[in-house]
Protein backbone atom coordinates (compact mmCIF):
# COMPACT_ATOMS: atom_id res chain seq x y z
CA UNK A 1 0.00 0.00 0.00
CA UNK A 2 1.36 3.50 -1.26
CA UNK A 3 2.38 5.62 2.47
CA UNK A 4 1.62 9.04 3.01
CA UNK A 5 4.88 9.68 2.23
CA UNK A 6 4.84 8.43 -0.72
CA UNK A 7 2.02 10.00 -1.64
CA UNK A 8 3.03 13.56 -0.78
CA UNK A 9 6.29 12.67 -3.04
CA UNK A 10 4.44 11.24 -6.05
CA UNK A 11 1.92 14.48 -5.60
CA UNK A 12 5.27 17.01 -5.61
CA UNK A 13 6.55 15.18 -8.78
CA UNK A 14 3.45 14.83 -10.53
CA UNK A 15 2.93 19.08 -10.23
CA UNK A 16 6.72 19.76 -11.38
CA UNK A 17 6.50 16.97 -14.24
CA UNK A 18 3.34 18.68 -15.28
CA UNK A 19 5.06 22.20 -15.34
CA UNK A 20 8.01 21.36 -16.52
CA UNK A 21 6.30 18.38 -19.69
CA UNK A 22 3.64 19.65 -22.32
CA UNK A 23 0.45 18.29 -21.05
CA UNK A 24 -0.46 14.64 -21.15
CA UNK A 25 2.82 13.37 -20.68
CA UNK A 26 2.16 12.21 -16.79
CA UNK A 27 -0.12 9.59 -17.52
CA UNK A 28 -3.68 9.67 -15.65
CA UNK A 29 -6.77 7.20 -15.76
CA UNK A 30 -7.51 4.96 -18.86
CA UNK A 31 -3.86 5.17 -20.20
CA UNK A 32 -2.01 4.81 -16.85
CA UNK A 33 -3.92 1.49 -16.50
CA UNK A 34 -2.78 0.61 -19.43
CA UNK A 35 0.95 1.28 -19.09
CA UNK A 36 0.42 -0.50 -15.91
CA UNK A 37 0.19 -3.74 -17.71
CA UNK A 38 2.61 -5.78 -19.53
CA UNK A 39 3.04 -8.53 -20.95
CA UNK A 40 3.22 -10.93 -17.92
CA UNK A 41 -0.13 -10.77 -16.97
CA UNK A 42 0.84 -12.11 -13.64
CA UNK A 43 2.35 -8.61 -13.09
CA UNK A 44 0.16 -6.19 -10.85
CA UNK A 45 2.68 -3.23 -9.83
CA UNK A 46 1.56 0.23 -9.32
CA UNK A 47 3.52 3.26 -10.10
CA UNK A 48 2.99 5.96 -8.47
CA UNK A 49 3.33 7.83 -11.49
CA UNK A 50 3.56 7.17 -15.34
CA UNK A 51 5.39 9.46 -17.63
CA UNK A 52 5.80 9.45 -21.04
CA UNK A 53 8.86 11.58 -22.59
CA UNK A 54 8.81 11.87 -26.67
CA UNK A 55 12.45 13.54 -26.18
CA UNK A 56 15.82 12.82 -24.85
CA UNK A 57 15.72 15.79 -23.24
CA UNK A 58 12.14 15.47 -21.27
CA UNK A 59 14.05 11.76 -20.14
CA UNK A 60 16.12 14.18 -18.50
CA UNK A 61 13.92 15.97 -16.94
CA UNK A 62 11.43 12.97 -15.54
CA UNK A 63 14.92 11.43 -14.17
CA UNK A 64 16.18 14.94 -12.49
CA UNK A 65 12.95 15.48 -10.80
CA UNK A 66 12.80 12.09 -9.30
CA UNK A 67 15.70 12.32 -8.41
CA UNK A 68 15.18 15.19 -6.69
CA UNK A 69 12.49 13.94 -4.97
CA UNK A 70 14.05 10.64 -4.00
CA UNK A 71 11.63 8.97 -5.63
CA UNK A 72 12.37 5.38 -6.74
CA UNK A 73 12.24 5.16 -10.95
CA UNK A 74 12.30 2.69 -13.66
CA UNK A 75 12.10 2.67 -17.40
CA UNK A 76 9.51 0.46 -19.69
CA UNK A 77 10.62 0.05 -23.37
CA UNK A 78 8.90 -2.94 -24.83
CA UNK A 79 7.66 -4.20 -21.41
CA UNK A 80 8.55 -7.89 -22.18
CA UNK A 81 10.95 -8.67 -18.77
CA UNK A 82 8.58 -12.11 -17.87
CA UNK A 83 9.36 -10.04 -13.98
CA UNK A 84 7.68 -6.90 -14.76
CA UNK A 85 10.85 -5.11 -13.43
CA UNK A 86 10.00 -2.00 -15.72
CA UNK A 87 7.18 -1.10 -13.37
CA UNK A 88 8.39 0.23 -9.97
CA UNK A 89 5.76 -0.76 -7.77
CA UNK A 90 5.09 3.44 -5.92
CA UNK A 91 7.85 4.63 -8.01
CA UNK A 92 8.29 6.54 -11.34
CA UNK A 93 7.82 4.59 -14.29
CA UNK A 94 9.98 6.90 -17.32
CA UNK A 95 8.13 4.91 -20.44
CA UNK A 96 9.45 5.11 -24.19
CA UNK A 97 6.27 4.13 -25.79
CA UNK A 98 6.25 7.31 -27.50
CA UNK A 99 10.16 6.86 -28.69
CA UNK A 100 9.93 4.17 -31.23
CA UNK A 101 11.36 6.13 -34.24
CA UNK A 102 14.44 4.01 -36.08
CA UNK A 103 16.18 5.81 -39.26
CA UNK A 104 18.52 3.57 -41.66
CA UNK A 105 21.16 4.79 -43.06
CA UNK A 106 21.90 1.84 -46.18
CA UNK A 107 25.05 3.48 -47.37
CA UNK A 108 26.74 2.72 -43.63
CA UNK A 109 23.88 -0.17 -42.72
CA UNK A 110 23.36 1.03 -39.41
CA UNK A 111 20.42 2.13 -37.89
CA UNK A 112 19.64 4.72 -35.03
CA UNK A 113 17.04 3.56 -33.00
CA UNK A 114 15.12 5.04 -29.98
CA UNK A 115 14.54 3.29 -26.92
CA UNK A 116 10.82 2.36 -26.99
CA UNK A 117 11.15 0.99 -30.39
CA UNK A 118 10.80 -2.77 -30.80
CA UNK A 119 12.54 -5.54 -32.87
CA UNK A 120 9.69 -5.28 -35.14
CA UNK A 121 9.90 -1.82 -35.25
CA UNK A 122 13.45 -2.22 -36.92
CA UNK A 123 13.37 -5.27 -38.85
CA UNK A 124 10.51 -3.48 -40.24
CA UNK A 125 12.29 -0.10 -41.28
CA UNK A 126 15.58 -2.19 -42.46
CA UNK A 127 13.97 -4.37 -44.70
CA UNK A 128 12.85 -1.88 -47.13
CA UNK A 129 16.75 -1.43 -47.86
CA UNK A 130 17.21 -5.21 -47.83
CA UNK A 131 18.45 -5.18 -44.40
CA UNK A 132 17.58 -6.31 -41.16
CA UNK A 133 18.96 -6.53 -37.60
CA UNK A 134 20.24 -9.37 -35.29
CA UNK A 135 17.35 -9.51 -32.74
CA UNK A 136 15.34 -12.17 -30.60
CA UNK A 137 13.01 -14.29 -32.37
CA UNK A 138 9.73 -12.10 -31.30
CA UNK A 139 8.96 -8.90 -33.26
CA UNK A 140 6.92 -7.63 -30.04
CA UNK A 141 9.93 -7.45 -28.00
CA UNK A 142 11.79 -4.14 -27.21
CA UNK A 143 15.06 -4.14 -28.79
CA UNK A 144 17.28 -2.11 -25.78
CA UNK A 145 16.32 -4.26 -23.32
CA UNK A 146 16.88 -7.37 -25.60
CA UNK A 147 19.82 -5.87 -26.71
CA UNK A 148 21.53 -4.57 -23.97
CA UNK A 149 21.08 -8.08 -21.99
CA UNK A 150 22.14 -10.33 -24.85
CA UNK A 151 19.62 -10.98 -27.69
CA UNK A 152 19.88 -14.94 -28.58
CA UNK A 153 17.78 -14.78 -32.45
CA UNK A 154 17.79 -16.77 -35.79
CA UNK A 155 20.76 -14.63 -36.91
CA UNK A 156 23.13 -15.78 -34.12
CA UNK A 157 25.47 -17.83 -36.13
CA UNK A 158 26.14 -15.79 -38.80
CA UNK A 159 26.28 -12.13 -36.91
CA UNK A 160 26.18 -13.18 -32.80
CA UNK A 161 24.20 -11.72 -30.43
CA UNK A 162 22.12 -8.95 -30.91
CA UNK A 163 24.63 -7.23 -28.17
CA UNK A 164 27.48 -7.77 -30.22
CA UNK A 165 25.94 -5.38 -33.34
CA UNK A 166 25.55 -2.61 -30.86
CA UNK A 167 28.10 0.16 -32.07
CA UNK A 168 27.03 2.89 -29.48
CA UNK A 169 24.22 3.82 -27.32
CA UNK A 170 22.75 7.55 -25.28
CA UNK A 171 21.95 7.02 -21.97
CA UNK A 172 20.90 9.58 -19.51
CA UNK A 173 22.38 9.37 -16.02
CA UNK A 174 21.24 9.18 -12.67
CA UNK A 175 22.45 13.01 -12.68
CA UNK A 176 20.84 13.97 -15.65
CA UNK A 177 24.35 13.62 -18.15
CA UNK A 178 23.28 12.96 -21.49
CA UNK A 179 26.39 11.04 -23.00
CA UNK A 180 27.08 8.67 -25.73
CA UNK A 181 29.15 5.68 -25.16
CA UNK A 182 30.98 4.08 -28.25
CA UNK A 183 34.29 2.11 -28.88
CA UNK A 184 36.43 5.36 -28.63
CA UNK A 185 33.83 7.55 -26.28
CA UNK A 186 33.09 6.57 -22.66
CA UNK A 187 34.28 2.72 -23.72
CA UNK A 188 34.13 1.55 -20.35
CA UNK A 189 30.17 2.20 -20.12
CA UNK A 190 30.10 0.88 -23.81
CA UNK A 191 31.48 -2.24 -22.93
CA UNK A 192 28.86 -2.93 -19.54
CA UNK A 193 25.58 -1.81 -21.56
CA UNK A 194 26.66 -4.76 -23.75
CA UNK A 195 25.28 -7.12 -21.43
CA UNK A 196 24.79 -5.42 -18.51
CA UNK A 197 21.52 -4.21 -19.61
CA UNK A 198 19.37 -1.31 -18.39
CA UNK A 199 21.15 -0.60 -15.42
CA UNK A 200 23.49 2.59 -15.53
CA UNK A 201 21.02 4.80 -17.16
CA UNK A 202 17.88 5.43 -19.78
CA UNK A 203 19.34 3.93 -23.38
CA UNK A 204 17.14 6.70 -24.97
CA UNK A 205 19.04 5.62 -28.31
CA UNK A 206 21.06 2.83 -29.95
CA UNK A 207 22.86 2.44 -32.92
CA UNK A 208 22.82 -1.02 -34.43
CA UNK A 209 24.68 -2.57 -37.21
CA UNK A 210 22.75 -4.20 -40.01
CA UNK A 211 23.18 -6.90 -42.39
CA UNK A 212 22.03 -7.87 -46.03
CA UNK A 213 19.61 -9.93 -45.04
CA UNK A 214 16.11 -9.82 -46.82
CA UNK A 215 14.71 -13.38 -47.29
CA UNK A 216 16.07 -16.54 -45.25
CA UNK A 217 14.73 -20.12 -45.45
CA UNK A 218 12.50 -20.88 -42.21
CA UNK A 219 9.67 -22.06 -40.49
CA UNK A 220 8.52 -24.51 -37.99
CA UNK A 221 9.21 -28.37 -38.20
CA UNK A 222 6.39 -30.42 -35.51
CA UNK A 223 7.19 -34.24 -34.45
CA UNK A 224 4.94 -36.28 -32.69
CA UNK A 225 6.20 -36.37 -28.66
CA UNK A 226 6.76 -40.13 -29.39
CA UNK A 227 9.95 -38.43 -31.81
CA UNK A 228 11.17 -36.32 -29.22
CA UNK A 229 14.25 -38.29 -27.85
CA UNK A 230 14.99 -39.49 -31.54
CA UNK A 231 14.60 -35.87 -32.91
CA UNK A 232 16.97 -34.32 -29.79
CA UNK A 233 19.51 -37.37 -30.19
CA UNK A 234 19.92 -36.49 -34.18
CA UNK A 235 19.73 -32.88 -34.22
CA UNK A 236 22.50 -32.71 -32.02
CA UNK A 237 25.16 -34.52 -34.51
CA UNK A 238 23.29 -32.07 -37.23
CA UNK A 239 24.66 -29.15 -35.63
CA UNK A 240 27.92 -30.01 -34.40
CA UNK A 241 29.73 -29.53 -37.39
CA UNK A 242 26.26 -27.84 -38.96
CA UNK A 243 27.49 -23.89 -40.56
CA UNK A 244 27.04 -20.25 -39.34
CA UNK A 245 24.44 -19.95 -41.60
CA UNK A 246 21.84 -22.49 -40.40
CA UNK A 247 20.48 -21.42 -36.64
CA UNK A 248 18.05 -24.39 -35.04
CA UNK A 249 15.64 -23.38 -32.20
CA UNK A 250 13.96 -26.51 -30.54
CA UNK A 251 12.09 -27.40 -28.07
CA UNK A 252 8.32 -28.11 -26.82
CA UNK A 253 5.02 -26.87 -27.96
CA UNK A 254 1.59 -27.53 -27.50
CA UNK A 255 -0.25 -29.56 -30.13
CA UNK A 256 -3.88 -29.27 -31.19
CA UNK A 257 -4.86 -31.87 -28.62
CA UNK A 258 -3.00 -29.79 -25.46
CA UNK A 259 -0.49 -32.23 -24.93
CA UNK A 260 3.44 -32.18 -26.23
CA UNK A 261 5.24 -31.97 -28.93
CA UNK A 262 8.71 -31.59 -30.33
CA UNK A 263 9.74 -28.60 -32.73
CA UNK A 264 12.45 -27.31 -34.72
CA UNK A 265 12.65 -24.11 -35.37
CA UNK A 266 15.28 -23.84 -38.25
CA UNK A 267 16.49 -20.35 -39.87
CA UNK A 268 19.12 -20.53 -42.83
CA UNK A 269 20.43 -17.19 -43.73
CA UNK A 270 22.97 -17.98 -47.09
CA UNK A 271 22.39 -19.25 -50.39
CA UNK A 272 19.32 -21.45 -51.06
CA UNK A 273 21.05 -24.34 -52.32
CA UNK A 274 22.59 -25.35 -49.61
CA UNK A 275 20.04 -24.48 -47.28
CA UNK A 276 17.48 -26.73 -48.42
CA UNK A 277 20.05 -29.86 -48.49
CA UNK A 278 20.54 -28.69 -44.62
CA UNK A 279 17.08 -28.55 -43.48
CA UNK A 280 16.09 -31.48 -45.58
CA UNK A 281 17.92 -33.48 -43.09
CA UNK A 282 15.46 -31.98 -40.63
CA UNK A 283 12.89 -32.73 -42.24
CA UNK A 284 13.72 -36.88 -42.78
CA UNK A 285 14.41 -37.90 -38.81
CA UNK A 286 10.98 -38.73 -38.54
CA UNK A 287 6.97 -38.47 -39.78
CA UNK A 288 6.62 -34.77 -38.95
CA UNK A 289 2.98 -33.46 -37.73
CA UNK A 290 3.55 -30.35 -39.96
CA UNK A 291 6.27 -29.28 -41.72
CA UNK A 292 6.02 -25.43 -42.96
CA UNK A 293 9.60 -24.05 -44.29
CA UNK A 294 9.70 -21.84 -47.21
CA UNK A 295 11.47 -18.79 -48.12
CA UNK A 296 10.30 -16.09 -45.77
CA UNK A 297 11.23 -12.52 -44.84
CA UNK A 298 12.72 -12.33 -41.78
CA UNK A 299 10.04 -9.61 -40.34
CA UNK A 300 7.48 -12.67 -41.36
CA UNK A 301 9.72 -14.63 -39.66
CA UNK A 302 9.36 -12.92 -36.01
CA UNK A 303 5.90 -13.36 -36.06
CA UNK A 304 5.76 -17.50 -35.78
CA UNK A 305 5.76 -17.30 -32.24
CA UNK A 306 3.12 -14.97 -31.65
CA UNK A 307 0.69 -17.36 -30.84
CA UNK A 308 2.33 -18.79 -28.17
CA UNK A 309 3.53 -15.46 -26.58
CA UNK A 310 0.11 -13.88 -25.89
CA UNK A 311 -0.27 -10.87 -23.65
CA UNK A 312 -2.35 -10.86 -20.47
CA UNK A 313 -1.03 -14.56 -20.00
CA UNK A 314 0.02 -15.20 -16.78
CA UNK A 315 3.87 -16.35 -17.35
CA UNK A 316 7.13 -17.77 -15.25
CA UNK A 317 10.34 -18.42 -16.71
CA UNK A 318 13.26 -20.12 -15.84
CA UNK A 319 16.64 -20.59 -17.47
CA UNK A 320 19.60 -22.59 -17.67
CA UNK A 321 22.60 -23.22 -20.57
CA UNK A 322 23.89 -26.76 -21.35
CA UNK A 323 26.96 -27.64 -23.66
CA UNK A 324 24.64 -29.72 -25.61
CA UNK A 325 21.83 -32.09 -26.39
CA UNK A 326 23.33 -34.83 -23.72
CA UNK A 327 21.21 -38.17 -23.11
CA UNK A 328 20.77 -36.44 -19.38
CA UNK A 329 19.69 -33.14 -20.96
CA UNK A 330 17.21 -35.17 -23.24
CA UNK A 331 15.85 -37.16 -20.55
CA UNK A 332 15.02 -34.22 -18.68
CA UNK A 333 13.24 -32.71 -21.37
CA UNK A 334 11.28 -35.28 -21.84
CA UNK A 335 10.15 -35.15 -18.08
CA UNK A 336 9.19 -31.65 -18.40
CA UNK A 337 6.74 -32.49 -21.56
CA UNK A 338 5.16 -35.66 -19.84
CA UNK A 339 4.97 -33.93 -16.61
CA UNK A 340 3.46 -30.18 -18.14
CA UNK A 341 0.94 -28.53 -16.22
CA UNK A 342 -0.49 -26.37 -18.83
CA UNK A 343 -1.38 -26.75 -22.52
CA UNK A 344 0.15 -23.23 -22.81
CA UNK A 345 3.12 -23.48 -21.48
CA UNK A 346 6.53 -24.36 -23.64
CA UNK A 347 10.34 -24.76 -23.63
CA UNK A 348 12.42 -23.24 -26.41
CA UNK A 349 16.29 -24.31 -26.47
CA UNK A 350 18.51 -21.62 -28.58
CA UNK A 351 21.38 -22.38 -30.61
CA UNK A 352 24.49 -20.39 -29.60
CA UNK A 353 26.85 -21.20 -32.05
CA UNK A 354 28.88 -19.44 -34.77
CA UNK A 355 29.64 -15.91 -34.82
CA UNK A 356 28.49 -15.60 -31.47
CA UNK A 357 31.43 -18.29 -30.18
CA UNK A 358 34.10 -16.15 -31.86
CA UNK A 359 33.37 -13.06 -30.20
CA UNK A 360 36.21 -13.11 -27.09
CA UNK A 361 35.51 -13.28 -23.60
CA UNK A 362 35.71 -9.99 -21.85
CA UNK A 363 35.35 -7.92 -24.85
CA UNK A 364 32.15 -6.85 -23.43
CA UNK A 365 29.96 -7.63 -20.47
CA UNK A 366 28.28 -11.10 -22.11
CA UNK A 367 29.23 -13.84 -20.00
CA UNK A 368 29.77 -17.40 -21.74
CA UNK A 369 30.95 -17.84 -25.32
CA UNK A 370 31.53 -21.02 -25.29
CA UNK A 371 28.53 -22.92 -27.76
CA UNK A 372 25.80 -24.27 -25.92
CA UNK A 373 22.20 -24.58 -25.69
CA UNK A 374 20.20 -21.71 -23.65
CA UNK A 375 17.08 -23.65 -22.62
CA UNK A 376 14.13 -21.17 -22.09
CA UNK A 377 11.30 -22.55 -19.63
CA UNK A 378 8.22 -20.42 -20.17
CA UNK A 379 5.26 -22.04 -18.07
CA UNK A 380 1.93 -19.92 -19.12
CA UNK A 381 -1.50 -20.19 -17.73
CA UNK A 382 -4.67 -18.43 -17.97
CA UNK A 383 -5.10 -15.39 -15.18
CA UNK A 384 -8.00 -17.61 -13.16
CA UNK A 385 -5.96 -21.17 -12.97
CA UNK A 386 -4.20 -21.90 -9.80
CA UNK A 387 -0.87 -20.53 -10.46
CA UNK A 388 1.13 -22.75 -7.79
CA UNK A 389 1.29 -26.01 -9.92
CA UNK A 390 2.86 -24.11 -12.96
CA UNK A 391 5.37 -22.73 -11.35
CA UNK A 392 6.53 -25.61 -9.76
CA UNK A 393 6.82 -27.25 -12.76
CA UNK A 394 8.80 -24.61 -14.40
CA UNK A 395 11.04 -24.83 -11.07
CA UNK A 396 11.15 -28.87 -11.67
CA UNK A 397 12.52 -28.70 -15.16
CA UNK A 398 15.04 -26.02 -14.19
CA UNK A 399 15.86 -28.13 -10.93
CA UNK A 400 16.36 -31.26 -13.14
CA UNK A 401 18.45 -29.65 -16.19
CA UNK A 402 21.13 -28.14 -12.67
CA UNK A 403 23.62 -30.96 -12.59
CA UNK A 404 23.96 -30.88 -16.79
CA UNK A 405 24.36 -26.80 -17.07
CA UNK A 406 26.80 -24.37 -16.93
CA UNK A 407 26.73 -22.31 -14.05
CA UNK A 408 24.51 -19.28 -14.01
CA UNK A 409 22.48 -18.43 -17.02
CA UNK A 410 20.83 -16.27 -19.33
CA UNK A 411 20.91 -12.90 -17.38
CA UNK A 412 17.69 -11.52 -19.53
CA UNK A 413 15.38 -14.29 -18.10
CA UNK A 414 16.68 -14.78 -14.62
CA UNK A 415 14.42 -13.77 -11.67
CA UNK A 416 15.48 -11.54 -9.06
CA UNK A 417 15.26 -14.69 -6.72
CA UNK A 418 18.18 -17.09 -9.23
CA UNK A 419 20.84 -15.79 -6.49
CA UNK A 420 23.03 -18.75 -6.82
CA UNK A 421 22.77 -18.23 -10.83
CA UNK A 422 23.38 -14.75 -10.62
CA UNK A 423 26.46 -15.13 -9.20
CA UNK A 424 27.67 -16.79 -12.31
CA UNK A 425 26.07 -15.49 -14.56
CA UNK A 426 28.86 -12.76 -15.95
CA UNK A 427 31.13 -15.08 -15.60
CA UNK A 428 35.19 -13.47 -15.43
CA UNK A 429 33.07 -10.48 -16.16
CA UNK A 430 31.48 -10.15 -13.01
CA UNK A 431 33.92 -7.75 -10.92
CA UNK A 432 34.21 -5.24 -13.83
CA UNK A 433 30.45 -4.94 -14.47
CA UNK A 434 29.75 -4.00 -10.26
CA UNK A 435 32.67 -1.47 -10.56
CA UNK A 436 31.11 0.06 -13.50
CA UNK A 437 27.43 -0.51 -12.11
CA UNK A 438 29.27 1.59 -9.10
CA UNK A 439 30.95 3.99 -11.20
CA UNK A 440 28.15 5.50 -13.55
CA UNK A 441 25.07 4.71 -10.94
CA UNK A 442 27.00 4.87 -7.36
CA UNK A 443 23.43 5.38 -5.75
CA UNK A 444 21.67 2.35 -7.18
CA UNK A 445 19.24 4.38 -9.25
CA UNK A 446 18.56 1.80 -12.15
CA UNK A 447 17.99 -1.53 -11.73
CA UNK A 448 16.92 -3.52 -14.87
CA UNK A 449 18.68 -7.53 -15.22
CA UNK A 450 19.87 -8.76 -12.35
CA UNK A 451 23.88 -7.91 -11.67
CA UNK A 452 25.59 -9.79 -9.38
CA UNK A 453 26.40 -8.33 -5.74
Amino acid sequence: MTTHTSTTTAAAVARELDRRLPAGHVLAGRAYEQRRRVWNGAIDHAPALIVRPHTRDEVRVAVLVARHHDLPLSVRGGGHDWAGRALRHDGLVIDLSSMTHVIVDPESRIATVQGGATAGDVVGAAQVHGLSAATGTVGGVGMAGLTLGGGYGPLIGRYGLALDNLLGAEVVLADGRLITATRSQEPELYWALRGGGGNFGVVTSLSVRLHPVSDVLAGLIVYPWSDAIRVWTQVDDILADGPDALTVQSGILPGPDGGPTAFLAPVWCGDLAPGESAVGRLLRLGTPLMANVALTSYAGLLSQFDAHVIAGRHYAVRTRNVRRFMPEVIAALFEAGQRQTSKYSAVAVHHFHGAATRVPLGSNAFGVRAPHRMIEIVAAWEPDDDAAAHIAWADRVAADLAPHAFPGGYPNMLGPDDHEQIAHAYGSNAARLCAAKKHFDPDGVFSAIPLPS
